[in-house]
């Protein structure tokens, strides 16, 4: 018997290449699956609804049951949370506040210059992993590259202390596997270590937010703890869910951008070459990335706070809502020949980073951290070449990246 279509979405036996099926879901611009989830996969549809005040994206506002139970993260019901939610599931006037609080220690208008003076310090991170490459035959970029990069650069933009980045790399490690279950894993032992998880890093941030209150230093939690007035200065506990979101949302979408990224130049090795010989390619690459393979898949955790018309059918209020930008990224209605992968196309404006209020907030990181990634790869991996094809995907549909990548190379170069 055939599954439903957004089934075989889910199932893991299509996680290598779920593009085929978004075409077919594309066929429909709003899918009613007969229970209480709405797919929306076009491109237009989707970017209208990113923008629409009648979408929420708190799932308390649910009135009618998803059976799917997915999250924004790709877990499950969000069973094992310990902090409140974050301001990527919150609606206007509390996003507004807690987004644009958290905006000026991280971004323009206040410190327009904070991550681009990362670049330097991330280099050397970069340089740091390769260096660390002892076995040239069979390198796992995942495990030792992608993965350990951006909890590293995100340790480095709070403020963390070297000598504590190890645990926070402990932290990270288990909230990942959170989001990625596996199968015959016993859920209560794996919420459970979520829970300690939480609880640790919780505690361990509020320590650091006390300390940096009374002496702070140049760096994002310091900013975060201090605020600059009554009305703007974040609580404790706005402040851990704040960092603690950076840590667990930026790091597994990047780790996923860089790895999708270097899988996709592998695959197209005349661009690969192309970059090693021009660095200055870089940001276009990764543009195309972001609309040929973005890190997140689905959008889950949208709901419809009225009744909402798209193509003839009604989305009742209290709906789970379901954006596919995976899907919206190949529309052949938006983007001419979509299923190639062209950097010099002239017009990339992707739902990589989503779209409205809550677009991503941690882009310009992970944009410099996938850019320095790609660059150095490219020029110090000498002769690189895939050696598993398609590589074993982790069980996550949303957050949707490789979780190992099996490559080799002559040697590396200095």
């Amino acid at each position: 018997m055939t599954q439903p279509l957004i089934r075989q979405i889910l199932d893991y036996e299509n996680r290598a290449d779920p593009y085929p099926l978004y075409a077919k879901l594309r066929e429909t611009p709003v899918l009613h699956d007969g229970h209480g989830t709405y797919v929306v996969s076009t491109y237009w549809e989707i970017l209208s609804l990113l923008h629409d005040p009648r979408v929420s994206s708190d799932r308390r506002k649910r009135t009618v049951e998803d059976i799917y139970g997915m999250t924004e993260d790709g877990g499950e019901g969000g069973e094992g949370a310990t902090l409140p939610p974050p301001f990527l599931r919150l609606d206007p006037p509390e996003h507004d506040r807690l987004r644009t609080v958290t905006n000026r220690s991280f971004g323009p208008p206040h410190s327009p210059r904070r991550v681009l003076e990362m670049r330097g310090e991330l280099e050397a991170v970069v340089s740091g992993l390769i260096d660390g490459i002892e076995d040239t035959g069979r390198i796992d970029l995942v495990e030792q590259f992608s993965y350990p990069f951006p909890v590293t650069a995100i340790c480095r933009l709070l403020g963390v202390p070297r000598e504590d980045e190890a645990r926070f790399h402990t932290w990270a490690d288990t909230l990942a596997a959170s989001l990625d279950p596996m199968p015959g894993e016993d859920p209560t032992e794996r919420n459970q270590r979520t829970r300690d998880a939480q609880l640790q890093l919780g505690g361990y941030l509020a320590g650091l937010i006390e300390e940096r209150r009374s002496r702070p230093g140049d760096d994002m939690l310091s900013a975060l703890a201090a605020g600059s007035g009554a009305d703007d200065t974040l609580s404790t506990m706005e402040a851990i869910t704040t960092a603690a979101l950076l840590l667990i949302a930026g790091h597994e979408t990047t780790v996923n951008l860089i790895t999708n990224g270097m899988l996709t130049l592998l695959r197209n090795p005349e661009v690969l070459k192309r970059l090693r010989d021009d660095p200055l390619l870089a940001p276009r690459i990764v543009e195309e990335l972001l609309r040929y393979e973005p890190p997140v898949q689905l959008m889950p955790n949208r709901t419809a706070v009225a009744d909402i018309d798209i193509g003839g059918l009604t989305i009742p209020s209290g709906a789970a809502l379901w954006l596919v930008p995976g899907s919206g990224n190949r529309d052949p209605r938006r983007f001419a020949d979509p299923d190639r992968f062209d950097p010099d196309r002239e017009d990339i404006e992707h739902l990589g980073f989503g779209s409205g209020i809550h677009i991503c907030f941690g882009a310009p990181l992970a944009r410099q951290e996938t850019e320095l990634a790609l660059i150095h790869l490219a020029r110090r991996l000498h002769n690189p070449r895939l050696l598993e094809d398609p590589p074993p995907y982790r069980s996550n549909a949303v957050l949707r990246g490789p979780r190992h990548l099996y490559l080799g190379c002559d040697d590396i170069r200095p």
